[in-house]
């Protein structure tokens, strides 16, 4: 196993807990996603990993060793994209990437040579040579993706590398993530984009607030979701839907857009319905899907959220 923490956790003073008990693992040539909202304690757990901050409690293993105790082995052994923006000013992104890559041992001809492999992968090759002040938050993102992974190490650790990344980029951006676990590195990948990450995803570790909620692959968590199938729904403007009883409504964080889950033995009343609610103007469209990993991963976040309120209820 590449990456092993066992209990892992941290405390900041005051008793706040960025991470609590956190059991995962990352096996070379596998892409695990780390999901979790805002605050779930994922960064934390990135810089924990690499020997930037040190755990009150629990172990890591990463190739064998013991990252905290030899935090230098840890930077060369994983490679690593943080939340923040690099620090690019003054430099193109050719230069930015072709000084890391050699930075980490590189040689130059087959560092140069990845450079530009990267940059025509993402489809970045036109601002190669314009400097960095100038480019979109986007073409930033994705310079300092290419930073990351120029000479990738065992490990590549990757927080949140779509954000401000266009959508046909963000997509060539994931079949990177894809390239390097074929190659035979370990990702672990914290994202936002869980729609997106479940087609690149091996397996998934949902965090909230500090704790892991699930894992398993894609298809193993969607196993444990009784009402297996979605009902999306656009509401025609100002009407009101009668809900059946056979749905159950989950949060959106689509405004004009109500997702109801469905048993599938459901599903053809639930069409039946979805159409004369369209025949009737209630509703703009419809349409019937399996359960996703952006499904489950809501429905768990939303669970843990609500069972805190109630214990501060109590």
């Amino acid at each position: 196993m590449l990456l092993r923490t066992v209990e892992l956790t941290k405390t900041y003073r005051g008793a706040i807990r960025a991470n609590d008990a956190i059991t995962l693992r990352v096996a070379a040539g596998e892409v695990v996603g780390l999901l979790g909202h805002n605050g779930a304690g994922k960064s934390t757990l990135i810089g924990q990993i690499v020997g930037l901050i040190r755990p009150t409690s629990g172990a890591i293993e990463l190739a064998g060793r013991d990252p905290v105790a030899d935090p230098a082995f840890a930077r060369q052994a994983c490679s690593t994209q943080l939340q923040a923006q690099a620090p690019l000013s003054g430099v193109t992104p050719a230069e930015a990437i072709e000084m890391i890559g050699r930075l980490r041992g590189g040689r130059r001809p087959a560092v140069r040579a990845r450079t530009r492999q990267l940059l025509s992968a993402l489809d970045i090759a036109r601002w190669s040579t314009t400097n960095a002040d100038d480019l979109s938050g986007g073409v930033r993102r994705l310079t300092a993706f290419c930073m990351a992974v120029v000479v990738p190490g065992q490990l590549v650790l990757l927080d949140e590398p779509t954000n401000d990344v266009d959508p046909i980029r963000r997509r060539l951006l994931w079949d990177q993530v894809r390239s390097l676990a074929d190659s035979g590195h370990g990702v672990l990948v914290v994202t936002h984009n869980v729609a997106e990450a479940e087609r690149v995803v091996d397996r998934a570790v949902v965090l909230d607030q500090g704790r892991v909620v699930a894992h398993g692959t894609p298809a193993e968590l969607r196993a444990g979701i009784s009402h297996s199938l979605c009902l999306e729904v656009t509401p025609s403007t100002g009407s009101a839907l009668q809900i059946e009883e056979w749905a159950s409504v989950t949060p959106s964080d689509a405004e004009h857009r109500m997702t109801l889950r469905l048993l599938p033995e459901d599903a053809a009343r639930a069409a039946a319905w979805a159409q004369a609610q369209m025949a009737a103007g209630a509703i703009e469209q419809f349409s019937i899907n399996p359960v996703s990993l952006e499904d489950v991963y809501v429905g768990l976040t939303t669970q843990t959220e609500e069972a805190g309120e109630d214990a501060l209820v109590a």
